[in-house]
């Protein structure tokens, strides 16, 4: 093993202890400081609030790492199949070892926290990781692909706000989910043309043959996997956004009328 894949293999599994500290440690400690209705949870409860905490945490640091990245790495820019995937892989280490740490957390808890469509979809990501992990390839696409977890903190937030009893006419409920609604647009449906003619521009190239055909189905089939089940998400979150926008502003002429007539 080189020199180069020991680091991305010691960054791979100092972040699984990383995000296992956080899960464990930091995120009970930090929230029963910042949040006064944390210690009213059940255990159930909080497992799932420290399960969405670290959630948040990991995608804040791979989100930000990912933008840098796409707009300053030149070699994956100029060549996204086969460019120098240094930068990507080390951010990609990082989203490994979360993901092997969020999955044992996952059998661990299953009764609290259990999901089988988290399971498979963890066990997806690794499986195309490991094209670009090992061989290195796909790197601008793999590092594209993390754009979306800029969406993760406005969901985690949603539940928090659900099980602290915010209503969802509240304030902060609607402002979360107006900006959830936004950045989940922008990072996960608006961004795939960008995304779908980047990849129609290599397709039939040299570089995309000298990608294994087991790479090629990670890559393709997952892709159009991920954005039909974005486009179903992005659906029922407009939908909800929109119910909730249209209850605030009804609400709100009723108060008004209340008022005239008294």
């Amino acid at each position: 093993m080189d020199p180069f894949s020991q680091l991305i293999l010691a960054i791979s599994v100092t972040s699984f202890f990383t995000f296992q500290w956080l899960f464990h440690s930091v995120s009970p400690w930090v929230s029963t400081r910042v949040s006064a209705g944390f210690r009213g949870l059940s255990h159930k409860q909080t497992i799932e609030w420290n399960s969405r905490t670290v959630s948040t945490f990991h995608a804040l640091v791979v989100g930000l790492f990912c933008l840098y990245i796409l707009l300053f790495d030149d070699a994956i820019n100029e060549d996204p199949v086969w460019g120098d995937p240094t930068l990507v892989k080390i951010n990609v280490g990082i989203t490994t070892g979360y993901l092997i740490s969020d999955l044992l957390l996952i059998f661990y808890f299953w009764k609290a926290i259990g999901d089988k469509f988290f399971v498979i979809h963890h066990l997806a990501a690794l499986y195309a990781y490991y094209y670009v992990l090992g061989p290195g390839m796909l790197p601008y696409f793999a590092n594209f692909r993390l754009l979306a977890e800029f969406s993760t903190p406005c969901v985690n937030q949603r539940w928090f706000f659900e099980v602290l009893g915010y209503p969802k006419s509240s304030k902060p409920n609607i402002a979360n989910g107006v900006m959830m609604a936004a950045i989940f647009f922008l990072v996960r449906i608006a961004v795939m043309p960008v995304y779908y003619t980047r990849m129609y521009s290599v397709y039939g190239t040299e570089a995309f043959y000298k990608v294994s055909w087991g790479g090629r189905t990670a890559w393709i089939f997952s892709s159009f996997c991920l954005d039909i089940m974005n486009v179903m998400w992005m659906h029922k979150i407009a939908r909800g956004c929109y119910k909730v926008l249209r209850s605030s502003r009804q609400r709100k002429v009723d108060t008004q009328e209340n008022g005239k007539t008294e």
